[in-house]
């Protein structure tokens, strides 16, 4: 198997027997790295024949997809990011249509089908809005992927029901399934698949061989010969070769380069001048160093000696530099930027001139609860961040939190991130669920569960609770929890108590965050944040729950103990009676 993507390709348009071709089509296969992050897409719309602009509907469709698909964030999946593309899409071709002559017949305005494949990785992802369709052709199997958006009348009177520019929402169809090797798909508009048979199409397309646009050609006219009176439009796409499931081309050039060498002040590595270690575990080195052309002071971050066999921590370690570059907030470690050549294995960021917040927490072992919520604040703006490009912390703890001279929080530290994209695109080298720290892991970690915002909430949660008290919220309790029986009997320890005053409102809003179940904590950060500052009438008032809830067996084993000592007492009772 290949370490790439491959696919072969064809494609035909023709306007038939109409006086235009309203009909617009079009694919990307891209050079690395967008090839392994984005994938290759393959996209055709068509317009209808009762507006005089569906065409130009058709062509502003197809242009703005492919061209800003690519633009969308690497770090977003595929659905994210060609969804947010097609909403845009059909806002505008439905402005369109409402700042024209056509606005109270949206039939005549700026109205278009689409279809499109995505295929990134081993899986192809299609998102579909109308009649065109998607086919798939294996082991000379046509088989069809896509609903038709039709309301059929009458044998001859039928209208779509769903279009790109139809309304303000759209409502598309998305699937996304494996594939191998030897996959043919087949994209056609009605004016073809009404008009040529299914065996007709297999035939062609397994004699072509590598000439697809001359197989596409073919259909088309065949559709034409057969009595199409509508535009005709086909692609056609092969899967020569998957990926190999290893890092992709782009990171893979990482991990040709050696490992940095053990640096050592005053010497200069690379352009920088090394002044002195900051930070050294068995995971990796920091070092505080100045560019030696902008004497700007950086942070210098190198792998572990240890661990430089590994190529799966050797990836991760510069795939922090990869985040880094994706998210833009003041509350996340910013990447330097690099204007040599890198002659080794390391990360070059952003110096901050402050402490952590576990040395913080040392500091003032008692802070007031105005700072707390200003650190808790700028932590969830960064998360947020990080949320946003749909990725997961998931080892937010007070040494991976920093507090500059100037009061700033920054997270820092991303080796256990999770990216979304990035995940979809590859499986054997990515990171497994728990890098974080046990004391401040979600709980549903430990049961193999994906993260979700919802772990990074947690973390964030413990730390505002022993930011407060000093204390873990269940102790080293959780780590020891592999089963969701035993995650239920974990108990909360409140926050309060008479050495801090501490608002009583604060601690329902921190039992929710820190709940072990994820579905009911809370599911937005900023709603953590909201209640931190104002009571939240509907966790006021509530006491522990009920018993039934807390420990199930317990509750019915003094229910059957009262039920026998009543049948007991009820024995006695009608014996003396008697």
């Amino acid at each position: 198997m290949s370490s790439t993507l491959s696919l072969r390709t064809g494609q035909f348009s023709d306007k038939g027997r109409k006086d235009i071709n309203q009909d617009f089509h079009g694919l990307c296969i891209p050079d690395e790295p967008l090839l392994s992050t984005k994938g290759s897409a393959i996209a055709l719309a068509d317009g209808i024949s009762s507006s005089a602009v569906s065409h130009i509907a058709s062509a502003a469709a197809i242009r703005t997809f492919l061209d800003d698909y690519y633009c969308t964030s690497e770090a977003w999946t595929v659905k994210t990011s060609a969804q947010r593309v097609l909403e845009a899409t059909n806002s505008w071709l439905y402005a369109q249509t409402r700042n024209s002559q056509y606005r109270y017949d949206r039939d005549r305005g700026y109205v278009c089908t689409l279809s499109a494949l995505i295929i990134k990785s081993t899986s192809a992802h299609i998102f579909h809005v109308g009649d065109s369709r998607i086919y798939r052709l294996r082991d000379s199997r046509l088989e069809q992927l896509t609903d038709d958006h039709r309301i059929v009348v009458t044998q001859d009177t039928h209208y779509l029901a769903r279009a790109l520019g139809v309304s303000p929402q759209l409502d598309i169809d998305y699937q996304c399934l494996a594939v191998k090797a030897g996959d043919v798909f087949v994209l056609a508009t009605d004016g073809v698949y009404e008009f040529v048979s299914a065996r007709f199409m297999v035939d062609i397309i397994n004699e072509a061989g590598e000439e697809l646009d001359a197989a596409a050609r073919r259909i088309a006219e065949q559709a034409f010969t057969s009595g199409s009176t509508d535009n005709l439009t086909i692609q056609i796409a092969r899967i020569d070769s998957l990926p190999d499931g290893t890092a992709g081309e782009h990171r893979q050039q990482w991990l040709d380069l050696p490992p940095a060498p053990v640096l050592q002040p005053r010497m200069v590595f690379d352009g920088y001048r090394i002044i002195r270690e900051i930070h050294g575990n068995s995971r990796s080195h920091i070092y505080l160093a100045e560019d030696v052309d902008s004497t700007t002071p950086v942070a210098i971050k190198i792998p572990s000696v240890d661990l430089r066999g590994d190529p799966a921590y050797l990836e991760r370690f510069m795939l922090e530099e990869w985040i880094a570059r994706r998210i833009n907030s003041a509350h996340v470690l910013k990447p330097s930027t690099l204007n040599r050549q890198r002659s080794a294995l390391y990360v070059v960021t952003e110096y901050i001139e402050g402490q952590t917040l576990a040395q913080w927490m040392i500091d003032n072992p008692a802070p007031d609860i105005e700072t707390v919520r200003g650190i808790v604040e700028q932590i969830a703006r960064g998360l947020l961040a990080f949320h946003r490009m749909e990725m997961l912390h998931q080892d937010l703890r007070p040494n991976n939190i920093m507090i500059d001279s100037a009061g700033t929080v920054k997270i820092i530290d991303f080796g256990a991130t999770r990216v979304a994209g990035l995940v979809e695109s590859e499986t054997t080298m990515m990171q497994p669920h728990i890098l974080g720290t046990a004391q401040y892991t979600a709980p549903e970690y430990f049961l193999g569960e994906a993260g979700t915002p919802c772990a990074d909430l947690f973390s964030l949660g413990v730390i505002a609770y022993q930011m407060l008290c000093g204390r873990l919220p269940y102790g080293a309790e959780v780590a020891k929890t592999r089963t969701k029986a035993a995650q239920r009997k974990l108990r909360y320890a409140s926050v309060l108590d008479e050495h801090r005053e501490i608002p009583a409102w604060i601690d329902p809003a921190l039992a929710k965050a820190v709940h072990p179940d994820p579905n009911k904590r809370y599911q937005e950060l900023s709603e953590f944040i909201h209640d931190l500052r104002h009571p939240n009438s509907t966790l006021l008032g509530k006491g522990s729950p009920p018993l039934i809830e807390r420990n199930p067996l317990v509750f019915w084993q003094a229910l059957s103990f009262c039920l026998s000592l009543l049948v007991l007492l009820l024995l006695s009772t009608s014996t003396l009676v008697k």
